[in-house]
């Protein structure tokens, strides 16, 4: 797209929520636009095109929606708002209601926005069933360091409360080639750490069979790629093999995100998961032993329909008992259509804010343990950006954030630093020269 005066350059502002997955899929949009001759400019500022792309787990997930729809047609009110992803796939009619929209797209169609940019004069719906595999990763207009590639998409599981098998229909999967084809793009554009990304990866399966171990096996075989994570693995999906390739290559770096929900077994149960507390246990505990300095996140639920003050103690006595380093805490939202929208005994919101309180709080105080055990050590980082204060901030392998006072410009490179304080909540470092 030439710029003159006659033909300014068009502008396209994205925005994200929800997951990885999501981010993986908006860079690949961003690309879209940027190969059509789009400039990138931030959210909020005036654009030709607002594209926000859309999660829908939680009531508060679909309400910012709502609000950033309102945030776009105020910045831009000649301009054109996409909105698209699982909250369009859910609530199209809802959303096309809202003043300023002009194009809503469900998690199929949104990569078909180049399509339909041109062609409608009035608020149009395309909301299709969601059959087919949309490959997407992260790009560098994103401006981050890591890079989310999605491998799968969709999920068969019928857990209880979950939305997204709605949005997103059933499993599907990136071939292993075509998989390798996006990661090598990536490391070619400087990327030098890529994150699996899917709705249940550890699901992963080719139409000829090919696992998430076949998956794992050929991206660490990657030449220039330095390190490789996975987005959250269902507990039930985490065998001996795939633990064994994680082992296998020093690219692999020990951080998991395995989901626990509740640590109770009758809500386990209620909630239609795929294990029980004494299966995430030891799920835990073979993670530990393969990665003794793992870092471990786990999604909590609070307030379950009909979970008790002892159902919530269990799930509060579990994660305190095992070495999970990161929490993700969300109140129960009751998602229309889903199995425990229609169970009885919903628990009042108040509850539901004590109990994740009550979890945020242990959460914090056990990253902090955490993050203090790490003092005296060394590990790599890969360097984000510079804080306002001056400081450079990246992550370790094992995911803890540190801080490290340097003039040398050191974003997306990796470097050896010695951990060397733990104060006010942040870990301090040098880098070993």
């Amino acid at each position: 797209m030439e710029n003159t005066e006659n033909n300014p350059t068009k502008k396209v502002a994205l925005h994200t929520l929800g997951c990885r997955l999501n981010f993986s899929e908006t860079g690949s949009v961003a690309k879209g636009f940027t190969d059509r001759g789009y400039e990138i400019v931030e959210f909020g500022e005036k654009a030709d095109v607002m594209f926000i792309n859309t999660c829908t787990v939680t009531d508060a997930a679909d309400s910012t929606c709502r609000n950033l729809i309102r945030k776009a047609h105020k910045s831009s009110p000649e301009g054109k708002i996409v909105v698209a992803g699982c909250y369009a796939q859910m609530e199209p009619e809802t959303i096309a209601n809202m003043q300023g929209v002009d194009l809503v797209l469900g998690t199929s169609e949104k990569y078909k926005v180049f399509d339909y940019l041109n062609e409608e004069e009035t608020t149009a719906i395309h909301v299709d069933k969601t059959t087919d595999f949309y490959g997407a990763a992260t790009t560098t207009s994103d401006s981050h360091t890591r890079a989310f590639l999605k491998i799968q998409d969709g999920c068969n599981y019928v857990c209880s409360f979950c939305i997204i098998p709605f949005a997103r229909g059933r499993s599907k999967a990136i071939s292993i080639d075509g998989a390798l084809e996006n990661a090598r793009e990536l490391l070619a554009n400087g990327f030098k750490e890529i994150v699996l990304t899917g709705v249940n990866i550890g699901e992963y399966e080719t139409s000829s069979g090919e696992k998430l171990t076949d998956m794992v096996r050929a991206l660490l075989d990657l030449d220039g790629l330095e390190r490789l994570r996975l987005s959250s693995v269902e507990p039930n999906t985490i065998t001996d093999e795939l633990l064994e390739v994680f082992k296998s290559s020093p690219k692999f770096k020990d951080h998991f995100h395995i989901p626990l929900q509740s640590g109770d077994d009758e809500i386990l149960k209620n909630m239609r998961r795929k294990y029980t507390v004494a299966d995430y246990k030891k799920v835990i505990n073979k993670i530990i032993t393969a990665f003794p300095n793992a870092g471990i996140g786990a999604d909590l639920i609070c307030g379950f329909p009909g979970e008790t003050k002892e159902q919530f103690e269990n799930t509060y006595n579990l994660v305190k008992e095992l070495p999970i380093t990161h929490f993700h805490v969300f109140p129960y939202s009751k998602r229309k259509g889903t199995t425990a929208s229609k169970l009885d005994n919903h628990i009042h919101n108040a509850t539901k804010k004590e109990r994740v309180k009550s979890l945020l709080h242990l959460g914090e105080a056990k990253l902090s343990l955490f993050s203090e055990d790490q003092i005296g050590s060394q590990s790599e980082v890969l360097f984000e950006r510079r804080t306002r204060d001056g400081l450079y901030t990246g992550y370790t392998t094992n995911y803890v954030k540190v801080y490290v006072q340097t003039e040398l410009e050191l974003k997306n490179q990796i470097r050896n630093v010695y951990l060397k304080e733990y104060k006010d909540g942040k870990v301090f470092a040098e880098l070993i020269q």
